[in-house]
């Protein structure tokens, strides 16, 4: 692994080793770039990951102080835990499911072809699907995802074979396992699925993509990346043209760190880059870095979720195999006559009891509650997920009143449901009930939304600088060398689990950067 001077300012820093960074890193030490990887958790492996919730929850999770307001029940429930992300070498690609779905066509375009959704900050995104066509490939191929390049579905759980029973009987007619980045038999140097029913734990086996154990340890074997965990930014520095010179950040130890860079690329998560950006504020930036059009921040977006749980006569043991490798993607359309704009999915989901216990109905007590509890066995369960709307009212911000133990205020998460997401939730709901009871439930129960990994938009791309943060590349409208390189580059949600279009848009930064690089224009 190489190790880079703190002076030396040829080197492009990244804040955030996950899907975005992480796959980020790899690429430009490819392309023969030195690379700085800044993370701000531990580095771990699957031979320290433990089945065990509240245990792999503690070892992963981004625990540090943050607070939330707004009318989701998210912050009445959770208020110091807006987001389940994970603070750790590979970032929440240690704790996603899996799901790797293509953005539609028309989610590039909402603004286009949405319409009479008040309230919404719509905006059509400034490149289309047929620009990220040969990535979206590129990333599919290189995470393994199934259902392409020739890689089988994998096999159904209990779970899924309810669901799609349900499912079938219903009239629904694209169901299967999904397209998941994991390996229903080993390649590319990974085992294949072992059905543990960990997924959210950390995969011990490794056949879920990471770039814990894919894309870190290729950049490291190219001799160019410097990995640095336990590595909190604090502040993105830059010179009195206003161009980015490197970035402030502080070891496990205490001690602060100037590392000077040629380009800064931000991929802490939607939550944690608005915060540096803002935190970052400077005589020239009195509003945030890169944030002359006050975007920085806003438009905050989670996904339309929920869950649906149904109770059988008979034991399903959801819990046994793959968490999500499920889906119904009939109702994931363009179809206003159902009430709402957008699309959304139905996919299986477990959770184990301790976790369940917290989420089915938080708060929640008394004997009809522990009575769902002991049917725990007979239950399968489905998510939902779907778009929801930018809203410049849902957003980030800084609280001034709570410090972290770096001094510095922590992220303020805001976030109103827009009456489209409550629509689109409530007919979900209905509809996941009719799966289930047409499998021969007896009781259905909707779960409200926890928090959530899918967390986007705070710096969207925009084809104008003044209605968003960053350009098609994720370059930052106001200072050249910084770059956006996760989900807050998105300009909407889409209904579709993220992960992959981050990837994806991560492989097509990294070309950008090296030619601009090569041109020297960078």
């Amino acid at each position: 692994m190489a190790q880079y001077d703190h002076s030396d300012d040829s080197v492009i820093v990244i804040v955030g080793s996950g899907a975005g960074g992480g796959t980020l890193a790899n690429s430009l030490c490819r392309h023969g770039l030195k690379v700085v990887l800044l993370e701000a958790g531990s580095r771990y492996s699957p031979a320290t990951f433990r089945n065990d919730e509240w245990f792999a929850f503690n070892q992963l999770a981004w625990l540090d102080k943050r607070t939330a307001s707004g009318s989701w029940r998210v912050a009445r429930d959770f208020p110091n835990l807006p987001a389940w992300i994970c603070k750790t070498v590979g970032g929440t690609t240690v704790h996603w499911a899996g799901a790797s779905l293509r953005l539609e066509d028309y989610e590039f375009k909402t603004k286009t072809h949405y319409s009479g959704v008040g309230g919404a900050n719509l905006l059509d995104w400034p490149l289309t699907l047929q620009e990220l066509q040969p990535y979206y490939s590129m990333a599919e191929d290189r995470m393994g995802v199934t259902r392409t390049n020739d890689i089988p579905g994998l096999p159904g759980n209990n779970n899924f074979k309810v669901m799609y029973n349900g499912a079938t009987r219903v009239g629904y007619q694209t169901v299967h396992t999904g397209r998941m980045a994991i390996n229903p038999q080993p390649r590319s140097g990974r085992a294949g699925c072992m059905q543990l029913g960990f997924c959210f734990q950390g995969c011990k086996s490794g056949a879920k993509w990471s770039t814990l154990y894919t894309e870190i340890p290729q950049a490291e074997a190219t001799g160019r990346l410097d990995l640095r965990p336990q590595s909190m930014a604090l502040q993105v520095r830059h010179d009195r043209n206003g161009k980015a010179t490197g970035v402030l950040y502080v070891e496990q130890s205490g001690q602060q760190i100037f590392q000077k860079a040629r380009i800064v690329c931000l991929a802490g998560n939607s939550i944690e880059t608005p915060r540096l950006l803002l935190n970052s504020a400077s005589s020239m930036f009195p509003h945030g870095l890169a944030n002359s059009s006050g975007q920085v921040g806003r438009n905050y977006m989670r996904h339309t979720t929920g869950s649906v749980y149904a109770i059988f006569k008979q034991p399903v043991h959801m819990y046994r195999g793959t968490v999500m490798a499920g889906i119904i993607l009939d109702e994931a359309r363009l179809d206003p006559g159902r009430g709402f704009v957008g699309g959304f999915e139905m996919e299986t989901i477990s959770l184990g009891l301790p976790f369940m216990a917290s989420f089915l109905n938080p708060g929640a007590w008394g004997r009809d509650y522990t009575r769902q509890l002991e049917q725990y066995s007979n239950m399968a369960g489905m998510w939902i997920v779907g778009e929801d709307m930018p809203q410049e009212s849902n957003r980030v911000t800084l609280n001034h009143a709570v410090k972290d133990q770096w001094g510095l205020p922590v992220a303020n998460v805001h976030y109103d449901d827009h009456p489209n997401d409550i629509a689109m939730r409530n007919y979900a709901y209905k509809r996941g009930a009719a799966v289930y009871e047409a499998a021969g439930a007896v009781k259905t129960i909707e779960v409200p939304p926890y928090p959530s990994t899918h967390n986007l938009g705070t710096c969207r791309m925009s084809a104008k600088p003044g209605d968003g943060v960053c350009n098609k590349w994720g370059q930052t409208h106001d200072v050249r060398n910084l770059f956006i390189s996760d989900g807050s580059q998105f300009t909407t949600s889409g209904g579709e689990n993220p992960t992959l279009t981050i990837v994806t848009l991560a492989l097509r930064q990294a070309d950008r950067i090296a030619s601009e690089c090569a041109k020297r224009n960078l």
